[in-house]
């Protein structure tokens, strides 16, 4: 690997002469692999050997984050006066040192204090989603509103099994006016009381206490549509023409966004196989409930992934359909495909009361709607599940997804 890497034999010998040589070979493969530059590589194994000779490391041990920022601080005084030092050496000193100790699990972060409550909300997590197949972001949300009441409860020496109902309106009384919403008061509601159910069945708590809730009701639907009009949809996908990596990426992502109504997690997950081009059909899994839906490839949609696969998208070893434009190449997160469309939307000067990849999903919808698609094939489309029965892969019908999907792309090329 060294050898691959660097080409004077000086720098080669005194690489092979440092200690740990297999495991920084590894890390340096590692990022090769993801795509990384070679004088990028070359630059961190350089910087590895004065991580090894300040560490003072002969075999790999854990590592605190405040030896790294030590070690960092006197590499950057021992520097010579003609090389750069300052706060952007001591960062870069850090984050190589940090990545390369990460890589082998010996990097030590620091401890987080275990709260009293933590066994039982991690215990309703469990049983949450076992018995009802909550999706990881549903269960990370009920863990912080659940966390919040019972760390008021415990700051105020309040056992589980002592607290009333009187104590829970004190709670959301004092949240109120410490400035939550109406909705952030329904969310958390909603979320205590089905953990007091399960405390209650678990014999934590008093029976009962759960039925003594009054959610808040939910604010009117406003008569301004969440998303942004189809007009203005098809015109952010005639926007988007462009011939670079990005755009073409972008142009991809917010043809799925629109015409297949995908949510940004749904298009993060997305794979190179899950495109099958020989039968034109598109495997979808839901972010919610781990559902799995199949659907035509519409000719748009299919014509704008192939140019991305094919002009823009990087030559990698990640499966995943959309990566980062810059080296090392790495899947898209959710987060960066929602700020992406609101980008996009923003650029084109689109008005509208919501912004994003969700925007979009509702522009979809409405549109369906007024197209004659009944409620629930727009509910199937979509990946909600029916209030009656619960729709599988197996049910799926090719030709009305194909039917729901292929409405008037006029315009768009």
């Amino acid at each position: 690997m060294i050898e691959t890497i660097f080409v004077r034999e000086r720098a080669r010998q005194r690489q092979r002469e440092a200690p740990l040589l297999r495991e920084r070979e590894l890390f340096l493969a590692h990022l090769l692999q993801l795509g990384c530059d070679l004088k990028q590589v070359r630059s961190i194994a350089s910087l590895l050997l004065h991580v090894i000779r300040l560490l003072q490391l002969q075999t790999l041990r854990h590592i605190y984050p405040e030896e790294i920022a030590a070690a960092g601080q006197h590499w950057v005084n021992d520097m010579p006066h003609r090389q750069q030092v300052g706060a952007i050496s001591a960062r870069r000193f850090s984050y190589v040192a940090n990545k390369w100790f990460r890589f082998h699990n010996v990097l030590i972060g620091p401890p987080r204090d275990k709260k009293p409550y933590d066994e039982v909300v991690d215990q309703f997590l469990n049983a949450m989603q076992t018995l009802r197949d909550w999706a990881p972001t549903t269960l990370y949300g009920y863990r912080g509103r659940v966390s919040k009441f019972l760390e008021w409860c415990y700051d105020r020496n309040l056992s589980l099994f002592s607290i009333s109902l009187r104590d829970v309106d004190r709670f959301f009384a004092e949240k109120r006016v410490n400035g939550w919403c109406l909705r952030t008061l329904r969310g958390n509601c909603i979320a205590l009381r089905n953990f007091l159910r399960y405390a209650g069945e678990c014999g934590w708590c008093k029976p009962g206490i759960a039925y003594g809730f009054l959610v808040p009701r939910a604010a009117q639907p406003s008569p301004v549509p969440p998303g942004p009009s189809w007009k203005d949809v098809r015109n952010l996908l005639e926007s988007t023409p462009g011939g670079q990596p990005s755009d073409l990426r972008a142009r991809a992502i917010l043809f799925l966004c629109s015409i297949y109504a995908l949510r940004s997690s749904e298009i993060a997950k997305l794979r190179l196989e899950d495109f099958d081009w020989i039968n034109e059909t598109i495997v979808v899994r839901r972010a919610k409930r781990g559902r799995v839906q199949q659907f035509p490839i519409q000719y748009e949609v299919g014509e704008a992934i192939l140019q991305y696969l094919k002009r823009g998208r990087p030559q990698c070893t990640c499966r995943n359909i959309f990566v980062s434009v810059q080296i090392p190449y790495r899947p898209m997160l959710p987060a960066n495909i929602s700020t992406l469309v609101t980008r996009r939307m923003k650029k084109q000067r689109i008005l509208s009361k919501k912004m994003g990849a969700h925007s979009l999903r509702h522009a979809a919808a409405t549109e369906l709607l007024r197209k004659g698609s009944s409620l629930k094939n727009i509910a199937d489309f979509l990946g909600h599940r029916d209030l009656n029965t619960v729709s599988t892969y197996a049910k799926y019908d090719s030709r009305l997804l194909r039917k729901v999907s292929a409405f008037s792309l006029a315009g768009v090329q």
